[in-house]
């Protein structure tokens, strides 16, 4: 069957990136269809949603928008209409849920989420503390981490790791290497929450296929008898990771299928968790 194509319109007087993760959620639950994506960030005047308008009657499709300024609102939608272009404001049902629940009206600050505030600076910290503290660096700092992964080569702790310091948790990851003990204190430590990353033999050995191919030089002839490649020593690799959270109690996430949204998102289900029951300890113990 064809794949089916559509324009997809995404108008944002912020950065956008509610709507294109909102847009790319959507599409991706059809099947032969494909949207064109045409991104409109920080649309917060006539002029520039004129032209908006402009490159919307080039190539009409579906609209979607998070505008604030009612001006600009009406302006979008009665040219979408006389277009012939299906118009939504994506955010409304939940501006309308929380009116009502709430009994307050929103503020009308374009990019109000990216404020310069507590929680952007959190974020800031919170990355470059994960950059210091990538592949088992500065290991002396470990003990300020909200989380910590392990894993051997290739289980995705770096990107998982720069994901949750987009969140604001600071991260740190150690790779677990055969034969080379991990940092000294690590099972002492109480604050962040650890958690190994597995993955099955086989698409740890596929990974790293792929890592030496990609490689200058031509490291074809690596492949034949190189421990890091070999299926059994791999498999040697994961089991003994296994064992090492397993002794001190760590809980394992198998990301083997999983992408970095969904490994971080267990993660940070398993922080709440974490930090519920030190507070409880706490108040036990105070």
């Amino acid at each position: 069957m064809p794949v089916r194509a559509f324009h997809f319109h995404l108008v944002s007087d912020s950065t956008g990136e509610t709507l294109v993760a909102v847009a790319r959620a959507a599409v991706s639950q059809y099947e032969d269809v494909a949207g064109v994506e045409h991104v409109y960030p920080l649309v917060r005047s006539a002029r520039q949603l004129d032209r908006v308008l402009g490159e919307i009657a080039d190539d009409p499709g579906i609209v979607l928008y998070t505008l604030v300024e009612e001006e600009l609102i009406e302006r979008l939608e009665t040219r979408c209409r006389a277009l012939g272009c299906p118009c939504l404001h994506v955010l409304e049902p939940v501006f309308a849920l929380l009116r009502s629940y709430l009994g307050a009206e929103k503020t009308k600050l374009p990019g109000a989420q990216h404020a310069l505030n507590a929680d952007y600076f959190k974020r800031i910290d919170a990355l470059n503390f994960t950059m210091a503290h990538d592949d088992g660096q500065f290991t002396e700092g470990m003990a300020d981490a909200d989380v910590i992964l392990l894993g051997v080569s290739r289980t995705s702790k770096t990107p998982t790791s720069i994901y949750l310091a987009n969140r604001g948790v600071k991260t740190a990851n150690i790779p677990l290497i055969p034969d080379l003990p991990p940092p000294h204190g690590l099972e002492k430590l109480r604050k962040p929450l650890i958690v190994g990353l597995i993955a099955t033999p086989e698409r740890i050995v596929a990974i790293r296929h792929n890592r030496i191919l990609g490689l200058e030089g031509g490291m074809e002839g690596r492949l034949q008898d190189d421990a890091y490649v070999d299926p059994e020593a791999v498999a040697a690799e994961i089991s003994a990771s296994r064992r090492f959270c397993a002794r001190y109690g760590w809980q394992t996430i198998d990301v083997t299928r999983r992408s970095i949204e969904e490994t971080a998102a267990a993660v940070l289900s398993m922080l709440s968790e974490h930090r519920a029951k030190r507070f409880a300890e706490h108040i036990a113990t105070t």
